[in-house]
């Protein structure tokens, strides 16, 4: 099943894979594979597309970066059962590491991708060498996600045009710029045949909601288990994690590192691309450089170098 036809223009995936269940899994991927890999997963409604420039960054810096479509999304195989749960999702994650030779990852994940990186992490399902979060962790604001849920509830019975879904993307993000171009959107939407665009995901994917008392214990046992060098990057714009929520996952993983991009909302990498890869690129060089096994986190980071508000710095 799929929300319709794929328009003309968007981006073939240059990898399938098998998830869980035979369910395949669309990916791209940038650089040398000989390089240490790093796999990028996107938020709740995103596509693998989020990463491309991101992926580019870290293919040209000496990395493998790879990022695929979480099943349900973009050029992925929709869940037959039409379930989307947390656990099935590490699940995928495995299939797509073994898939590339079950190698030590770095885990880039963002938002649901990135709750999906910690529990692969947390719970050991995954032997990771680092770990970047962006605008996730154990502690969210439900306000946020609640925005969230009502973008994606937009129009179930479709949009009549792509400027429809172009008002709909700015209202959402009104600090970003409107695009010029309306083609680049080809890839977010798919063409019924009703003549309707509706957004490439499974609508079944939409409506699930998490415990979320239950999702932030699970998480925070995950983030006290910590060992790998670990990166979080929020959004200064985002709703969905505050910066106190920011302060709580360092004081559960002191060794980790902190950027907050100030000019960006919960999608960091997508407003802030330039910003967000050089800041990943500068700590992976640091912590996993590209051809060599990477340092424990009591070589490299002093817990004390941080300012009273526990960040690492600021960055516009």
């Amino acid at each position: 099943m799929s929300a319709g036809t794929r328009l003309a223009g968007t981006p073939d995936p240059m990898h399938v894979w098998d998830g869980v269940g035979g369910v395949k899994l669309a990916g791209d991927a940038w650089g040398d594979p000989g390089g240490h890999l790093v796999i990028l997963q996107h938020g709740g409604g995103q596509t693998r597309h989020a990463w491309k420039h991101t992926g580019r960054m870290l293919g040209a810096a000496g990395y493998y970066a790879v990022a695929f479509d979480a099943r349900g999304h973009g050029d992925s195989d929709w869940a037959p059962d039409g379930l989307y749960g947390q656990d099935v999702m590490v699940e995928d994650l495995k299939c797509v590491i073994a898939a590339l030779g079950n190698g030590r990852p770095v885990l880039v994940g963002a938002s649901m991708g990135g709750g999906t990186s910690l529990v692969a992490i947390g719970e050991e399902h995954v032997n990771a060498t680092a770990l970047v979060l962006v605008d996730i962790a154990p502690r969210i604001e439900t306000e946020g996600i609640d925005k969230i849920q009502a973008f994606m509830s937009l129009k179930p019975e479709g949009f009549d045009s792509l400027q429809e879904v172009a008002d709909a993307i700015a209202t959402y993000q009104p600090h970003r710029e409107a695009p010029k171009n309306l083609n680049g959107l080809a890839k977010n939407v798919r063409l019924g045949d009703d003549g309707k665009y509706r957004w490439h995901w499974d609508p079944r994917f939409r409506p699930q909601r998490h415990d979320f008392a239950a999702r932030e214990i699970r998480l925070t046992k995950c983030a006290r288990r910590l060992r790998v060098p670990t990166l979080l990057v929020r959004g200064g714009l985002s709703d969905v994690l505050t910066d106190e929520g920011a302060q709580d996952f360092l004081r559960l993983c002191p060794h980790s590192e902190y950027v907050n991009v100030t000019a960006a909302g919960h999608m960091v990498a997508g407003d802030r691309n330039d910003v967000f890869g050089t800041e990943v690129i500068a700590f992976l060089s640091r912590l996993v450089p590209p051809a060599s096994a990477p340092l424990h986190p009591s070589q490299v980071l002093n817990p004390s170098t941080r300012d009273a508000s526990g960040k690492l710095f600021d960055v516009p």
